[in-house]
C-alpha cells in the first residue's frame, strides 16, 4: 500500500474542492495514485473536472506590455517569496521592462531573456536591496498582424487576446478569460484522449443512476456536451450576457477571435502551508 501524504490529500482536495477526508479514501482506494482518485471522486461525488489555472501558490506579479499599434504584446510572470514584495513599485516596475523586452526582443526562452544586457543585473541588485529571492519564472506573447488587446486583474492574471473586429471585443474577451480561464479555444483543439477520459467517468457515474441504457446514453452525452463548451472559450456563456456564448457574442458583432495567451501567477508552483500540512496528517493518521 503506498503512503497517503499530506501532501497527496493537499493537492487532490486543489484539484477537486472536496473534503479532507474523502480525498484520503479516494486515494487510499486507488492506492496513492492522483489521477485514478481524482477520476473516482467524480464519478462518486460529481466534482467537476480540474483547473490547473486555478492552482495558485506562489507570490509574484504579470508584467504586461502592448505596443502603441497594438501589435506586438507579451506577458511575462516575475515571482518573489512575500505578496508583500509583488506590491512592490520598483519590483512591479522590473516585471513591466521585462515584457517590455520580450515583446520588441522576442526572446526564445527565459534564458535568452536573462541573458539580454542588464535584465539579470538589474535581478540581482533587487535581491540584495530586497532581500527575498527573485525568478523570472516564464513568458507568453503574440506578434500580429490583426489586433490585440491585454488584460492584467490585480496584477496576478495577465490576458492576451489576438483578434479582427469591434475595439472593444477585445478588451471583454480578455476580461472574461481572465475570469473563466478556459483551457482551449475551440472543441477541436480539445485533445481526443482528454474527451475519452471525460466520456468514461460521465458513463461511469451514469451507470450507477440504474436509468435504461438509452436515458444513459442521453446523459453522458449531455454531460460531455456540457464539458466542452466549460472547457472552450468559443463555449462558454459571456461573462458580460451569460445568455449567449462567447460565440455568439462575437458574431453578432461581427469579430473574430483568433487566439489568447494567460498566465496566472503562481500556477502549478506548490507553496508550503505547515499548518494546513498538519492538519491534514492528523486526519491521515486517525
Amino acid at each position: 500500500m503506498a503512503e497517503i501524504t499530506a501532501g497527496l490529500v493537499k493537492e487532490l482536495r486543489e484539484l477537486t474542492g472536496l473534503g479532507m477526508m474523502e480525498c484520503k479514501k479516494a486515494l487510499t482506494e486507488a492506492n496513492g495514485d492522483l489521477k485514478k482518485a481524482e477520476e473516482l471522486l467524480r464519478i462518486k461525488s460529481g466534482a467537476k473536472a480540474s483547473k490547473a489555472a486555478g492552482r495558485v501558490a506562489a507570490e509574484g506579479v504579470i508584467g504586461a506590455y502592448l505596443s502603441p499599434d497594438a501589435k506586438r504584446g507579451s506577458l511575462v510572470e516575475l515571482n518573489c517569496e512575500t505578496d508583500f514584495v509583488a506590491r512592490n513599485d520598483d519590483f512591479v516596475a522590473y516585471a513591466q521592462s521585462l515584457a517590455e523586452i520580450v515583446a520588441s526582443k522576442n526572446p526564445a526562452d527565459v534564458a535568452a531573456l536573462i541573458a539580454y544586457p542588464g535584465v539579470e543585473t538589474q535581478r540581482q541588485a533587487m535581491v540584495q536591496k530586497i532581500g527575498e529571492n527573485i525568478t523570472i519564472r516564464r513568458f507568453s506573447q503574440i506578434q500580429t498582424q490583426a489586433k490585440l488587446a491585454q488584460y492584467v486583474h490585480g496584477g496576478r492574471i495577465g490576458v492576451l487576446v489576438e483578434y479582427e473586429g469591434a475595439d472593444d471585443v477585445g478588451k471583454d474577451v480578455a476580461m472574461h478569460i481572465s475570469f473563466s480561464r478556459p483551457a482551449y479555444l475551440t472543441k477541436a483543439e480539445v485533445p481526443a484522449e482528454t474527451v475519452e477520459r471525460e466520456r468514461g467517468i460521465l458513463a461511469a457515474r451514469a451507470a450507477e443512476s440504474g436509468k435504461p441504457a438509452e436515458i444513459v446514453a442521453k446523459m453522458v452525452e449531455g454531460g460531455l456536451n456540457k464539458f466542452l463548451a466549460e472547457s472552450t472559450l468559443l463555449g462558454q456563456p459571456f461573462i458580460k450576457d451569460d445568455k449567449q456564448s462567447v460565440e455568439k457574442m462575437l458574431a453578432a458583432k461581427k469579430s473574430r477571435l483568433l487566439g489568447f495567451r494567460f498566465l496566472v501567477v503562481g500556477e502549478g508552483i506548490e507553496k508550503k502551508s505547515s499548518d494546513f500540512a498538519a492538519e491534514v496528517m492528523s486526519m491521515v493518521k486517525n
